[in-house]
Order: structure tokens, then C-alpha cells, then sequence
């Protein structure tokens, strides 16, 4: 099957490298087929999503955990063509997307089965294959671990990333109100269009006045950080008594200097989550939850993923080009 390799230089030993670098170093290989282990089904993907940690991983700053993949890819979307022992029948020749740990971006990956949601005739395989990753990460960090709850005021950065468009779509379906911060008034605009009620453009002002004056002083109740570094003490100064402040990434530095008399007087709770590394029974537990909870929405044709653009297979490196641009929404891999 053709799967997309970073070729980077430093080859591991197993059809991938340590190296690392630009979007050039992804290239088509061919390598074997893979067989499921008992629990897994395989998919012949239809569409991958193109994600924030694939291009950490490309660029040689996210290694996959042991024994995931080279091949980067964290969301596909296809039809079960194998299943593996003790996978029910039912699930062959149906149509999945599935929340992976790697090798999304080729012909065919396994996925566990548990962690898989049937897509519904009414959506497409691209938009299926746009859902699973952001659908996790904010249903279980803003809702779960950030405890988030109808009529609360959320705070996200990044209004137009796959994470930002994601928390606006749930956060009007579960009656939160919800503030983004984007790097353009185009960009503010179209999270407006998107339901976000408020946008505010981080670069012509300050985010932190903003919030207050919106939120009448109040501030937040849950904030959505992907930034980390010199934003933490920033979100603080947002965040309404017993908020809560739910880091995801780092992409403004691992190290933060942190008010902590205002935890303290505030009574702020500081928390974190990455999704990729975590136990099956989790991912499990967090598929039952959007099962039941959420893909009655994406049934419903309520809930679809903002998306951006595609491009095939063969091209990742356009679309890993594309994400270091001003994309609004979703990336996706189509596979023939």
C-alpha cells in the first residue's frame, strides 16, 4: 500500500526517521498492509486528517509513542475491510472514522474498534475523517476535565484552528458562551459566522481587557489554552472565581510564571491533558461519551466540521504547507 514517510535523514530501522524537517521530508512508500490484533479493525481510509501534531511529529518534535506507527496520521475515515479477534462481525464493509495513534496518512489503517464512531449516509468521508481528533480533545478537556456547563463562558485561542472551530460547534450546541481569539478580523469574522459569540482580534487588542469588558468584569469559566508561556498568567487575568484553565499544547513555551495569589483568592483551578498517549480504556471511555452525547448532532446533519481544504494522498506535503497558512478549519488527506 502507498503510506506517506517522513524521510528525513536518521532512519530508525522501521520505515521512518528521527531527523525531522519540513514539509518536503513527507514522500509516498510503499510498505506492507497491516493485519488487526485482536480488538482492532482495519480501514481502507477514504480520508485522513491533517493535524497540529502531525506536523510536530514531521518536524521532529513529537515522536510517536511505542509501538504507534511512523506513518503520521491521528484521524481516518474509511470502510472495514478486516476485523480483527473479538471485533463484532457486524462491523465489516460499514463505514468508520476513527480516532488513531498513527498511519492515518495511507491506504489502509488499523484503528480499535472501540475507538470508532459509524458514519452517518448524510456525511461525507472528508468531513468524518476532519471530526475524531478535535471532537476528543474538546469534549474531554473542555467538558470533562474543564468541567465546562450550560450558560459557562469559554475562552479559546486559535478561533479558526480545527481545535477553535470544533469548540465553537459544541459550545452552541451545549448553551456555552464562547470567546475566540483570532490573528484577523477575517478570521473574526468567520469564527462569528461559524456561532462564536464574540471574536477578538488578538493583534489590534488586548484579549484580557476584552473578556472583562464582555463579560460585564466577571470573566471566564473555562479557558481553552493551546498557547502556554506568557499567556497563562494573560488567561488568568480573564478567568472568573473557581475557573477552571485547561492546557492542551505549548506552542508559546513549556514555562509559565503563575499569579498564585490569584489561584489562591480565586480559587482557580490549573489543569492538562494530551490525547495521544493515553490508555485504549480512556479513548474508550471518551468514544462512549461523544457516542452518546454528541454523534446524535452529526446524525442530525447540527454538528459538521468547519473545513478548509483537501488534497490527496500523494500531496501531504501541500497540505502540511497549507497549515502554516491562514486555513480556516480543517485539512484533509483524500485517498483513492
Amino acid at each position: 500500500m502507498t503510506a506517506i514517510a517522513i524521510d528525513g535523514g536518521g532512519n530508525d530501522g522501521g520505515g521512518g526517521n528521527n531527523g525531522g524537517g519540513g514539509p518536503e521530508v513527507l514522500v509516498p512508500r510503499q510498505i506492507a498492509v497491516p493485519v488487526p490484533d485482536a480488538g482492532e479493525v482495519l480501514l481502507r481510509v477514504h480520508a485522513a486528517g491533517v493535524n497540529r501534531p502531525d506536523v510536530m511529529q514531521r518536524a521532529g518534535l513529537y515522536p510517536p509513542p511505542a509501538g504507534a506507527p511512523d506513518t503520521p496520521g491521528l484521524e481516518v475515515a474509511g470502510e472495514v475491510v478486516a476485523i480483527g479477534e473479538g471485533v463484532d462481525p457486524v462491523m465489516m464493509d460499514t463505514r468508520q472514522c476513527a480516532l488513531v495513534v498513527g498511519g492515518g496518512y495511507a491506504q489502509y489503517c488499523l484503528a480499535n474498534a472501540d475507538h470508532c464512531l459509524a458514519v452517518p449516509e448524510s456525511l461525507s468521508m472528508e468531513e468524518a475523517a476532519a471530526l475524531p481528533e478535535t471532537l476528543f480533545t474538546v469534549w474531554s478537556n473542555v467538558f470533562e476535565r474543564g468541567m465546562a456547563d450550560e450558560g459557562d463562558w469559554l475562552l479559546v485561542h486559535g478561533g479558526t484552528s480545527g481545535i477553535g472551530t470544533m469548540a465553537i460547534k459544541l459550545a452552541g450546541l451545549f448553551g456555552l458562551k464562547i470567546i475566540v481569539t483570532c490573528g484577523s478580523d477575517d478570521k473574526c469574522d468567520a469564527a462569528g459566522a461559524m456561532g462564536a459569540n464574540h471574536a477578538i482580534n488578538y493583534k489590534t487588542g488586548d484579549f484580557v481587557q476584552e473578556v472583562r469588558r464582555i463579560t460585564g468584569g466577571r470573566g471566564v469559566d473555562v479557558v481553552l489554552d493551546m498557547i502556554s508561556g506568557e499567556y497563562v498568567a494573560r488567561n488568568i487575568a480573564c478567568m472568573a472565581e473557581d475557573g477552571r484553565h485547561v492546557t492542551i499544547a505549548v506552542q508559546g513555551g513549556v514555562k509559565a510564571e503563575i499569579p498564585m495569589h490569584k489561584v489562591l483568592t480565586r480559587r482557580l483551578t490549573l489543569t492538562g491533558s494530551t490525547l495521544r498517549p493515553r490508555s485504549d480504556g480512556f479513548k474508550t471511555a471518551v468514544a462512549d461519551e461523544i457516542r452518546s452525547e454528541v454523534w446524535p448532532f452529526v446524525a442530525s446533519g447540527q454538528l459538521r466540521p468547519a473545513m478548509d481544504s483537501t488534497f490527496p494522498l500523494e500531496r501531504a506535503a501541500d497540505a502540511h504547507r497549507r497549515m502554516d497558512e491562514d486555513h480556516i478549519g480543517k485539512i484533509v488527506l483524500t485517498v483513492s
